[in-house]
């Protein structure tokens, strides 16, 4: 294999596809790039068993073939490298030669025989989304799955999908996040599977803010397809809980309030919490929210927030980050809270979002 392509193309091309590489790999190839060279074009394909992820780039080919190389170190040395064109070699030993501007670099890499096959998908039904769609569902969801191993179905995104309705939840079993939106056109079977956290994080970083994602759902895995950019991950097998039962009717009664004064004075009060007393307290009055933090032996915060209520007073606690997670990812300029006792949740909803939260003792 030999190819000649720009510095800045590869950079990019290795930035994209090197995420799901795992330092920790316990199998040598899976610390590699695999590269194959053919038709002015080289894939580049990386894979940590669990997610694989590929991308396509425009080269000179000088000589078709395939060669797998050290990840960390490829992209370490290609950022090194002068501006300009860079000229890629793999010789039959396996060895690599790297040139670039009056550079020249020599790697070791290993067969591309040794390497995981990229999965096939074939006559799957193919559905799509606007990626600025898909990246919002995910930003206001992945934030409240669970990262106890114990709890290995939380660990990920519920993605179902009915007739023309695609719903994502995330719950680690304290709060829960779901958002909705309307597909452009209906599917004909319904879906419900599990993605894992990780395979979420590498398809939001691809995700851009115009364009259509295509996604393919197989037996045990699905292929997302992102301006040529494929993601296959394996999905998380296990049965979600019934989300449905925990979100109450809406209430009557809703606390209303400025967003932004909202999670500052929450960011305030969370300065004085410990992983021992997590809890800040929250009394509502009906025209002021007074946020106190009271932490033994470091000290103790109180602030007034104007507020709109027409209920009974209440007084409750709750973990401070699982109220700012969610208030720094939504755009609203104001936000209502829906309160219905000191054990019940608080709930926010947005239209076709909701979030939930549990409260906590004080």
């Amino acid at each position: 294999m030999k190819i000649k392509l720009s510095k800045d193309i590869l950079l990019n091309g290795i930035h994209t596809v090197q995420n799901v590489v795992s330092p920790k790999a316990t199998l040598p190839i899976l610390s590699n790039i695999l590269m194959e060279a053919r038709d002015g074009h080289i894939k580049l394909n990386a894979t940590d068993l669990d997610i694989g992820i590929s991308c396509e780039l425009p080269v000179e080919t000088l000589e078709e073939g395939a060669i797998t190389i050290p990840a960390k170190r490829f992209s370490d040395i290609v950022k090194e490298l002068p501006a300009g064109d860079i000229t890629i070699h793999a010789k039959k030993n396996n060895q690599i030669d790297i040139e670039g501007v009056n550079c020249r670099f020599k790697l070791i890499g290993l067969p591309k025989e040794e390497f995981p096959k990229f999965p096939e998908f074939k006559d799957k039904e193919v559905i799509q989304i606007d990626q600025a769609i898909l990246k919002e569902m995910f930003r206001l969801t992945s934030f409240a799955v669970s990262h106890e191993e114990s709890r290995y179905v939380l660990n990920g995104v519920l993605l179902e999908i009915q007739n023309d309705l695609i719903r994502v939840v995330a719950t680690d079993g304290r709060r829960l996040a779901k958002s909705e939106k309307k597909l452009e056109k209906s599917i004909k079977k319904e879906v419900s599977v599990i993605l894992p956290i990780k395979a979420v994080m590498e398809i939001s970083r691809n995700l851009k803010e115009d364009g259509q994602v295509s996604f393919i759902i197989g037996v045990n895995q699905i292929l997302f397809d992102i301006d040529g950019v494929l993601i296959a991950t394996r999905m998380i097998e296990g049965d979600f809980p019934n989300y449905n039962q925990v979100i109450p009717k809406p209430a009557k009664n809703r606390i209303k309030m400025n967003t932004k004064d909202f999670l500052f004075s929450i960011r305030r009060a969370n300065l004085l919490a410990t992983p021992d007393f997590q809890a800040v307290k929250f009394e509502i009055f009906k025209d002021k929210m007074v946020i106190s933090k009271t932490t033994p032996d470091v000290g103790e915060s109180r602030e007034e927030i104007p507020v709109e209520y027409a209920g009974n007073e209440l007084v409750v606690g709750f973990n401070p980050q699982f109220l700012i997670d969610f208030l720094k990812n939504i755009d609203e300029e104001d936000i209502d809270m829906e309160l219905l006792g000191v054990d019940k949740p608080a709930v926010m909803r947005i239209d076709d979002y909701l979030y939930l939260a549990l409260p906590m003792r004080i």
